[in-house]
């Protein structure tokens, strides 16, 4: 995880998916609450949108491009590159595993 991201590893994503659309709410100890929400391309990668609010009490949002990847195990791993659109619009990478 990018050392500008605001989101913790401990961070639980909620997605869900119908047909096209992903969705997703999210949380943690720096996140008060955090939605998304994007589309699922024809090559599979996703492209979403996020804006959440943080500990600080500021409303942050960005933009995310990411790639699934299917394990061995089934589950799915999410490579991303994202940035943020409000703050100092840094970029940054996340990896995410489904649990």
């Amino acid at each position: 995880m990018s050392k500008n991201s605001e989101v913790s590893s401990s961070a639980v994503f909620g997605y869900k998916q119908e047909g096209s659309i992903i969705t997703c709410a999210y949380r943690d100890s720096s996140i008060i609450s955090g939605h998304l929400i994007g589309l699922v391309e024809n090559d599979g990668s996703i492209n979403m949108r996020y804006h959440q609010i943080n500990a600080n009490g500021e409303l942050m949002t960005g933009i995310c491009n990411s790639t699934p990847e299917i394990m061995s195990n089934g589950k799915i791993r999410l490579h991303e590159k994202w940035q943020w659109t409000s703050g100092d619009l840094s970029k940054g990478t996340s990896v995410l595993e489904e649990i």
